[in-house]
């Protein structure tokens, strides 16, 4: 087999640091790690990082599956779908048989856009979250709408529009201070999105909004988009999601900070 001579990349460092880069390339990254120094400080801190991760989730991932996750459930749903979509169908065909209702057929036999792009509210959230993220986190003139200064404005505002009481969590602790915030659309209802930065001039927002799944609280859940980490949850019916470009380690933090501020006013921000 020939060497494997291509240059070490983003996929190497991540595999790297996951523990799940192959044998025949742990050499070649090792090598290139030895010469670059910065990238494999940040290398080693996002690998300690992981296993603090996997400490603090343990008792999650112990923890007995959902039964409407599980397995033998979510065939039965899916069968219980199919049931009526056929009920449906063939309804459809006997007034096709009855009174030839062509143009009717084309409209109502194909699912709607919204049935057939389901998904569940947190990764909607989270996905609408990134979004945000990326437009306004590179705004060096306007990044919020209302900034920090304008802090009993930007509760009010944001309170009133969502039709519930807003409190801006406060980040300090993490290292975060309030820059501002703005008012964002959805499909169905505004959404609030909060930035924050830090001294090193990292931004992260706090974006929030109803969730549009039965949970009525979930777990902290990651994702990663690219560079940008993100953990959201749900807490009484409300999705949250926290994302920023930062180790997922701290970006847990924050989230756990928030969540907890939020709890302790009976499930509100």
């Amino acid at each position: 087999m020939s060497a494997d001579h291509r240059p070490v990349g983003e996929d190497d460092l991540h595999a790297w640091i996951d523990g799940c880069l192959p044998v025949g390339r742990v050499e070649i990254v090792e090598a290139y790690l030895a010469t670059h120094p910065e990238a494999a400080a940040k290398a080693a801190a996002d690998r300690e990082g992981n296993a603090q991760l996997r400490a603090r989730l343990a008792a999650v991932a112990e923890e007995p599956i959902p039964a409407r996750l599980q397995v033998a459930n979510l065939v039965a749903a899916g069968r219980n779908r199919w049931r009526r979509r056929f009920g449906a169908v063939a309804a459809a065909m006997a007034w096709i048989v009855l009174g030839g209702f062509g143009s009717w057929l084309g409209h109502d036999l194909l699912p709607s856009s919204g049935e057939g792009q389901k998904v569940a509210g947190a990764s909607l959230a989270t996905r609408d979250a990134v979004a945000a993220f990326r437009t306004f986190a590179v705004e060096v003139t306007h990044p919020v709408e209302v900034g920090a200064d304008q802090k009993p404005h930007l509760v009010q505002w944001l309170s009133r529009r969502l039709n519930r009481t807003v409190v801006v969590p406060d980040l300090s602790g993490q290292g975060f201070r309030l820059m501002g915030g703005r008012l964002l659309p959805t499909e169905s209802e505004p959404a609030a999105l909060l930035m924050y930065d830090d001294d090193r001039g990292t931004r992260l927002i706090v974006y929030t909004r109803v969730g549009h799944g039965e949970e009525a609280r979930s777990a902290f859940r990651p994702a990663r988009e690219g560079d940008v980490t993100t953990w959201d949850w749900t807490q009484a019916g409300q999705s949250y999601v926290v994302t920023a470009r930062a180790d997922a380690s701290r970006l847990l933090s924050v989230a756990e900070a928030i969540d907890g501020q939020v709890r302790s006013l009976g499930g509100r921000i």
